[in-house]
């Protein structure tokens, strides 16, 4: 079943009924959606009330639910951590993983995402020859860090040489904030539907983060998001940008040799990641681009 990403981002009363998330709007209902079509829910208005079996019935189907703040950018992030039956032993997995296996993902990661930035540039007709000599080059555990080298590089061929990324900033900064915030809330709500914690990561392991597993798994996917930022007509955060950012969840892409939506896709790939845990054996397949 294809999920859909629902952004509420006006004064709204949610509850339940019947199964159907219902919205209300100056007391009137505005629309309905099933509970089980939904994949991702934004709450983008700080006058939104919702009840409290609005929470279950989301919980029930594994929906995320985004929280945004008073600049209309996801501040924080709601999951049902009991999703999978196994979540326990899928933790201790996690928890077990050895150190050259987790590295050995790590690598792989890490050059997939330098495939996605040379790709990225590639779509965009610049010169993305220094980035792919890079890919061969990871090595376990990406110790000699080429996910820095290649951001060093890939950032001024994308967005010019007086472009900095930087999370305060705004522009194309809150844009590309916006679109990962909603790429990483999709990622942990797929990692949770398959019973891992995504507090436990591979290469992230900040002690503050509750997302790092969220943070390894996403990194390929982060130059989706910068396509799309650069293909923007203004660097504001506004309802047209935005639904152009959220349309990348629902866009079709290839995976295992077949063309599916990206949230079907991005949770076989996480299932295959689960596998790839406890057998050496098994090398990722990425989703890749249409």
């Amino acid at each position: 079943m294809i999920k859909r990403t629902l952004e509420i981002s006006h004064p709204s009363y949610l509850k339940s009924h019947q199964g159907q998330l219902v919205i209300e709007q100056n007391h009137q209902t505005v629309g309905q959606v099933a509970f089980e079509d939904l994949g991702v829910l934004i709450l983008a208005h700080p006058q939104i009330t919702l009840t409290q079996s609005v929470l279950a019935a989301c919980a029930q189907v594994n929906c995320a639910i985004i929280h945004c703040d008073h600049r209309h950018m996801p501040s924080s992030l709601t999951l049902p951590l009991a999703a999978h039956t196994l979540h326990s032993k899928i933790i201790q997995q996690q928890i077990q993983i050895t150190p050259v296996r987790r590295k050995q993902i790590w690598q792989q990661i890490v050059r997939e995402k330098i495939v996605q930035q040379a790709q990225t540039l590639q779509n965009l007709n610049k010169d993305s020859q220094a980035l792919t000599r890079m890919v061969s080059l990871v090595q376990s555990g990406d110790k000699t860090n080429l996910e820095a080298q290649a951001a060093q590089k890939y950032w001024p061929l994308l967005l010019g040489k007086d472009f900095r990324r930087d999370s305060e900033m705004e522009g194309i900064n809150s844009l590309l904030n916006y679109g990962y915030a909603v790429i990483r809330a999709t990622v942990a709500r797929a990692l949770v539907g398959t019973g891992f914690h995504p507090a436990i990561g591979l290469n992230h392991s900040n002690q503050y983060n509750a997302y790092c597993l969220a943070d390894d798994v996403m990194e390929p996917f982060r130059p989706w998001i910068d396509q799309h930022v650069v293909g923007l007509e203004s660097d504001q955060i506004n309802q047209q940008n935005k639904a152009i950012l959220l349309s990348q969840l629902n866009q079709t892409v290839v995976y295992q040799q077949k063309s599916q939506p990206f949230l079907v896709a991005l949770s076989l790939f996480v299932a295959q990641l689960k596998s790839a845990y406890s057998d050496s054996e098994v090398v990722l397949t990425f989703p890749r681009r249409d």
